[in-house]
């Protein structure tokens, strides 16, 4: 269990972090920008869970606990023989996102264009939130160019992103709400 005494300790006073293995980088490592941007997924869907109810909410309450695994497992380098088994983010919860994917899109309307990022606050800010995790998805892809984080860090983020979307649609009458683009329809506006 985690025990927090103490919220600051001047350790990142000189822009330095701890990563878990007690490792100290830069603020501005590639490491540390991806959980980081994990951690700012967390938040925006703490927002969208501001509008959300029900299963709706209990579904986002389970993600922004994987998303904590998730930057454990991105904060913490993979090692050989590591003293203590790192805690790392597993194909079960991605296959539980794919499971959600296919039940929550079974009952969308067809999509006919593409959607634009708004609707009902529920469906804007889960929206925002599917921006924010593609954003992070990306971060990561950038960090396993060059570090060994495993497949599963990328794959969770990739089906969330989905997951978001269509979750975003459901939020707006099960898609009949949607705000759908129209191509080229302001170019000739005044």
């Amino acid at each position: 269990m985690v025990n927090l005494n103490r919220i600051y300790t001047g350790g990142g006073d000189k822009g330095e972090t701890s990563l878990a293995d007690g490792q100290r980088v830069s603020k501005a490592n590639d490491r540390v920008d991806a959980y980081g941007d994990v951690d700012e997924l967390n938040a925006v869907i703490g927002l969208a869970r501001l509008h959300a109810d029900g299963a709706v909410d209990a579904a986002l309450s389970r993600i922004q606990n994987d998303l904590f695994d998730l930057g454990a497992d991105l904060a913490t380098p993979r090692m050989p023989e590591p003293k203590r088994e790192p805690l790392r983010v597993t194909q079960g919860q991605c296959d539980r996102l794919e499971t959600e994917i296919d039940a929550v899109n079974a009952d969308l309307s067809p999509l006919t264009s593409f959607v634009l990022p708004a609707g009902s606050p529920l469906a804007a800010h889960l929206h925002l939130a599917r921006t924010v995790c593609r954003r992070a998805e990306r971060r990561v892809v950038g960090l396993a160019a060059h570090s060994d984080i495993g497949p599963t860090p990328q794959l969770y983020l990739n089906r969330l992103s989905d997951l978001l979307f269509v979750m975003a649609r459901q939020a707006n009458d099960g898609g009949a709400a949607d705000v759908l683009w129209v191509p080229g329809a302001t170019r000739d506006a005044g």
